[in-house]
């Protein structure tokens, strides 16, 4: 019996859009060139900072992040980056009963921006506020943790294989592949999602059928 649900942010939650439009905005670069350089970074399995490294070769992102923080252009994220089935997915889960959990690869920054849209989730918390990332076991050990419940009781929900899925499986969760976005649609049908996710959906409204039949 599934009891919590955890949920990756970047393209399972929000669209990544106006994260990589303002960093080519930033490095004064077309749109499509970083877009492109994205999709071929990440279908090269590749870091996805990679694509900003192609472009400014020695980049130090951090670096350039904190610039473009104290120049007024760092991170936004409102309710026109999420895709339009979150919330009503996340709060018929709640209603069902379930625990849900926003935890995902973003910075201490995008965690106080997600917890001002008043989502409906038990807990939001992300990478940068934990000190760990995915795909490290650790980051899962505290998914784990924040779940409160049996890690066979709690399902993570993302897109990417790599990511999300087999280290998710790894610590012994349940797992929902999502067909969206660039990581999600490029390996949907790779044996990497359909030898280990649980389910394979193609949006959140599928997930209070499925997991509580």
């Amino acid at each position: 019996m599934i009891r919590a649900v955890v949920f990756d942010v970047g393209e399972t939650l929000v669209r990544d859009d106006r994260y990589w439009a303002a960093w080519a905005d930033w490095l004064s670069t077309p749109r499509h060139t970083v877009s492109a350089l994205v999709g071929a970074v990440v279908a090269q399995g590749r870091d996805n900072a990679d694509a900003l490294r192609l472009i400014r070769p020695g980049i130090d992102v951090a670096a350039e992040y904190a610039a473009r923080d104290a120049a007024g252009r760092g991170e936004v994220l409102d309710e026109t980056d999420l895709y339009d089935d979150v919330r009503p997915a996340l709060a018929e889960l709640r209603d069902l009963g379930l625990r849900v959990i926003i935890a995902g690869n973003q910075t201490v920054r995008a965690g106080e921006l997600l917890r001002a849209l008043s989502l409906p989730a038990d807990l939001i918390v992300t990478s940068g506020e934990w000190g760990v990332a995915k795909p490290a076991p650790k980051f899962f050990q505290k998914v784990v943790e924040a779940a409160q419940v049996e890690p066979a009781q709690t399902v993570y929900v993302g897109d990417h294989p790599a990511n999300d899925i087999a280290p998710a499986a790894a610590a012994g969760l349940r797992t929902a592949h999502l067909r969206r976005g660039p990581w999600g649609h490029l390996w949907a049908d790779s044996p990497q999602v359909t030898d280990v996710a649980d389910w394979r959906i193609g949006t959140l409204a599928d997930l209070p059928t499925l997991l509580t039949v």
